[in-house]
């Protein structure tokens, strides 16, 4: 089984799963290959369906008292699913993570029919939980331009090419309304030097593929950065790397964020994926056209660019409250 498990270090390492039986953790594996390879799901909800299997097993492994068998699986009860989603709820999981680990259970039970291994119904009769709709916070025009200043860190105890280099992440995050995920993977050889190109290619969820604008001040903020690092960036290698010139961790960036919030005084919800709800609300306020912006979202679907116009609808309605004199 050990063997077995290094066989492919993606897929299997995610599978080893203590509290299932070897017939199970076999379909697992085949489950998240097939996820990968064929659905083409990114890294990070692969990770995240893995996890949340991994909880369920470990849940119905006390439950039911001893290893979860591929038998025990395909016949599991909606008591059972009902018991192991209250047993989240009391970690204080939110609905949103609990209808996520509701879709990767039910994923796994489709894989299972169309393998003929089992029917396992009772993930389908369960109903997906609530979740609150939360509109996106955007940060304020000026602040998001600020963020793109590396004299707002001049007093840090950091080098200066670290400087220059988190404010062209952030820059770019603004400017082209990129997750940090997409931003963090590009390559130096897609990103054009100022006055030779002014569009990127970027890598989204589900390895979609997207062109997206890049102003000329932010390309001049990437060169800056590439001059003033100390490490040698290959055409072929992320154009964006941490101190010691490895790829850069999403985390270094969100600890800058932190301390920006500090220097700017602005609200925790203030993170970098806020910048990419910036870019959309502001371009939204600006007349920008919806299903345009939804392009450069990389949005498969234009309802997930609509909660923009909510978000637009509050500002004007508080601009309304606050300066109309019978408001």
């Amino acid at each position: 089984m050990a063997k077995a498990a290094k066989a492919s270090h993606t897929d299997n390492s995610e599978a080893q799963l203590i509290c299932a039986a070897p017939d199970l953790m076999a379909e697992i594996a085949q489950w998240l290959s097939h996820l990968r390879a064929e659905r083409r799901l990114s890294p990070k909800t692969l990770e995240a369906y893995a996890r949340d299997l991994r909880q369920c097993l470990a849940f119905l492994s006390e439950h039911w008292g001893g290893l979860v068998t591929l038998k025990q699986f395909a016949a599991i009860e909606a008591t059972d699913v009902r018991a192991f989603m209250s047993s989240r709820r009391a970690d204080d999981i939110g609905g949103r993570s609990l209808m996520r680990a509701l879709a990767g259970l039910r994923s796994f039970g489709r894989f299972l029919e169309r393998e003929g291994k089992g029917k396992v119904g009772a993930l389908s009769a369960i109903r997906a939980p609530k979740i609150g709709k939360s509109l996106p916070k955007p940060i304020q025009m000026t602040s998001a331009k600020q963020m793109t200043d590396a004299d707002i860190r001049a007093g840090e105890n950091r080098e200066p090419w670290i400087w220059a280099r988190d404010a062209a992440v952030m820059a770019l995050l603004y400017g082209s309304g990129l997750r940090i995920s997409e931003a963090l993977g590009l390559i130096r050889r897609d990103v054009p030097l100022p006055g030779q190109g002014d569009v990127i290619v970027v890598t989204g969820k589900g390895n979609k593929t997207r062109m997206v604008p890049v102003l000329q001040t932010v390309l001049t903020l990437i060169t800056d950065y590439v001059t003033m690092c100390p490490h040698v960036i290959a055409p072929d290698t992320p154009i964006f790397v941490g101190a010691r010139g490895g790829p850069l961790s999403p985390r270094i960036i969100q600890l800058t964020m932190e301390r920006l919030r500090g220097a700017l005084g602005l609200p925790d919800s203030a993170t970098p994926h806020a910048l990419r709800h910036s870019f959309a609300t502001h371009l939204l306020s600006r007349g920008g056209d919806l299903r345009a912006i939804q392009e450069l979202l990389g949005h498969s679907s234009l309802s997930t660019t609509q909660i923009y116009t909510g978000v637009d609808a509050d500002r004007l309605l508080d601009v309304y409250k606050t300066a109309h004199p019978r408001a």
